[in-house]
Formats: structure tokens, C-alpha cells, sequence
């Protein structure tokens, strides 16, 4: 397969639109038109997993997080970033980087965590917005059926677990065809009433273009009339973090143990026990203090993240408890997340796991 083919059906899974802002995801290392026959997937890009790429016969390596967060303005192999770099270059290995766009995923990252967990009912934790837009077509009467088809099938219509969702409004369009026009209705130079539906369907950012040449495609007219709206509604299939509940409450010391075995880690640390049993759980993968405030709103007794600071800790104000387990503990099972989409959508390409462990922090 070509670089860009993998890419993209990653990309159909985790568009980069619905990355935040000030990441780096995408392709940084590689030309997109190179053959690729295996590619390894892994949490960091390292020195050392670029080796692995490279014994393993590796053309593309799939990492979380971006080896080039900020720009580089040179790459002489004086810093860790740069001979990371260097090295794939000089091996014609590409890095692919997928982060915040799989973060902002409503199976993503915290979502997996959450599976580990044993959680149930989990539902995004913070929903994203500005990632929804409105379309607003008109359509004959007699062509509905096959447009709102269209639509659909090109993603249209979906507002969480409800797909081919639609409003209509009957009316009477007019419109006058030119001479140099080709109409399907009406006649050059007179005015053409038709009974038409006013449709409006919700479409997903990163699907504005499939559903808009869906529309095109399948409308009647010559010329489709539609607008398009931006919308500032929350979208609930989107955005960072998760939330769910246990299947039975728990005591605070027996959960944070059951955490520790789930998520393999001797450490953890937490705000002030309360002696409260722990029932609703919030999730968010990675760095999360941002976190804190939505996981109180929606009434969890506990807040799973990392990278917690000291004053982080004041915030729990005795009404939740924050545990901080590891930035890598709370993405490790990204990888296998990855792995397993990329294995069924594409069974007959060879995705391996990184054995590298790449996680920087120690406990003594």
C-alpha cells in the first residue's frame, strides 16, 4: 500500500480536524506516496523505536504522540527530536502522528481506559464544539427519497446514536432558466414554479465536502441551491475525556488498588480520601487538569488523569477524588486501540506493536 492510503483510512476514523488547535498531527516525516508493507505502531516516537521500525522492515511508524511539536529550525542531531528525525530520514521510515484527533474521539484514548476499567454507559466527558454544520438544501418533491439517500450515505443526518436524521418544510421554489441554462424542469426564459422540500440535516465538519458532492450527485438541477451554517452545539460524539460507571460502587482504597491492577502501576497519586463510595467515573487521558471543573459539573466521584500539579489538588474541594496515575498509564492502551482498528479495516496489512517501552518517568 501507499503511505497516503493508510493514512487516510486513519484519517476516516480519527479526522485531524478534530484535532485541538495547537497540536502537530498528521504525516511529519516521509513522503506520502511511498510503498509501505508494514508499519509499526507505538505510544512515543524514540530513537530506539525508529531502530525497531527499522529491524522489523517497517516503512511507516504510527505514533500517539508528535516527535515535532513545535517547529524545528534546524536538525543537526544536537537534541533528542532532531536525531529521531534524522534517523528516519536517513532509513526512509515515516512518522505518522495521531494524538488529539483520537483523544477528541468518542472511542478514543479515555474511552479505552475506560474499557480497562470495566466501566458501562460511557459517554464523552467534555463534547467539542464549532464541529458541527447545518445543511440547508430545497429539493423537488418527487427527488427526496434519493437525495436524503445520498445524503445519508455520505453521513448526513447522524446526531449520536441516531442516523438519517432530517426536517422538511414543503413550499414552492421559482426560478427562471437562462438561455445558456440546461434545466431538467422548466423551460429556457419562462419562470418555473416547483412544489419543492426545504431540507435540513446535520453534517459533521470533516464530511462537509463527501456530503456536499453527495448532493450534487444526486440532486435533479443543473444548478442545487444550499447553504451551509456553522453551529457552536456541543457534539456529543466528539471531544476529550470519558465517563461512565462501575458495575458495583466500590470503597475509595478498594478502587484506587482495582485502578492500580487494571492500569499496572505501583503508583498513584490522589487528593484527600473522603470515605465516600466511588460509583461515576470520569476519564481523560493524559495531561487532564482542565478536566477537573466538567468532571464535578456531571457529578463524578472520581477524576482519572495525570500530570496533576500540587494546587490541581485543592481543586477536588473534598466533592470528588482526583487521582493522577501516569501520563503513560492512562495511554497505554492506545497502541492495541490503534492496532485493532487498523487489523479490521485492513486484515491483510501487517501492523505490529511496538515493544518499546517509552515511558520517561521512573519511581524509586
Amino acid at each position: 500500500m501507499k503511505i497516503n492510503e493508510i493514512t487516510k483510512i486513519l484519517e476516516q476514523w480519527a479526522p485531524l480536524s478534530n484535532a485541538e488547535d495547537f497540536d502537530n498531527v498528521g504525516l511529519l516525516v516521509g513522503n506520502s506516496n511511498a510503498d509501505c508493507t508494514k508499519a509499526l505502531i507505538t505510544l512515543d516516537t524514540t530513537e530506539a523505536v525508529v531502530e525497531e521500525a527499522i529491524r522489523e522492515g517497517c516503512e511507516l511508524i504510527i505514533s500517539f504522540h508528535p516527535i515535532i511539536f513545535s517547529g524545528l529550525k534546524k536538525i543537526t542531531g544536537k537534541t533528542y527530536v532532531e536525531r529521531v528525525v534524522l534517523k528516519a530520514i536517513k532509513n526512509d521510515v515515516a512518522i505518522y502522528a495521531i494524538h488529539t484527533a483520537l483523544d477528541n474521539h468518542k472511542f478514543g484514548v479515555s474511552h479505552q481506559m475506560g474499557i480497562e476499567l470495566g466501566l458501562k454507559n460511557q459517554q464523552v466527558l467534555i463534547p467539542k464544539k464549532d464541529t458541527l454544520l447545518k445543511l440547508t438544501t430545497y429539493v423537488p418533491i418527487k427527488d427526496v427519497n434519493q437525495v436524503l439517500e445520498a445524503l445519508h450515505t455520505a453521513g448526513a443526518g447522524s446526531i449520536g446514536d441516531y442516523n438519517a436524521c432530517s426536517f422538511a418544510l414543503d413550499g414552492v421554489g421559482r426560478f427562471t432558466p437562462g438561455e445558456q441554462s440546461n434545466p431538467s424542469l422548466g423551460t429556457k426564459g419562462v419562470a418555473q414554479d416547483v412544489e419543492e422540500q426545504q431540507l435540513h440535516l446535520i453534517v459533521q465538519k470533516d464530511q462537509e465536502k463527501q456530503v456536499l458532492a453527495a448532493l450534487q450527485k444526486a440532486h435533479p438541477y443543473e444548478v442545487v441551491a444550499y447553504e451551509i451554517s456553522n453551529l457552536n452545539n456541543e457534539n456529543q460524539d466528539i471531544g476529550m475525556g470519558s465517563i461512565g460507571v462501575l458495575e458495583s460502587p466500590m470503597d475509595e482504597t478498594d478502587f484506587l488498588n482495582y485502578v492500580k491492577k487494571q492500569l499496572n502501576t505501583s503508583h498513584i497519586r490522589h487528593s484527600k480520601l473522603s470515605g465516600k463510595k466511588i460509583n461515576k467515573i470520569a476519564l481523560l487521558g493524559g495531561s487532564g487538569s482542565f478536566a477537573i471543573g466538567a468532571a464535578k459539573s456531571q457529578g463524578a466521584d472520581v477524576l482519572i488523569t495525570a500530570d496533576l500539579k500540587y494546587h490541581n489538588f485543592f481543586e477536588a474541594e473534598n466533592k470528588i477524588l482526583l487521582a493522577d496515575v501516569g501520563h503513560y498509564e492512562s495511554e497505554q492502551f492506545t497502541n492495541k486501540l490503534i492496532a485493532s482498528y487498523l487489523t479490521k479495516k485492513m486484515p491483510n496489512f501487517a501492523c505490529i506493536l511496538s515493544q518499546e517501552i517509552t515511558n520517561p518517568v521512573n519511581h524509586f
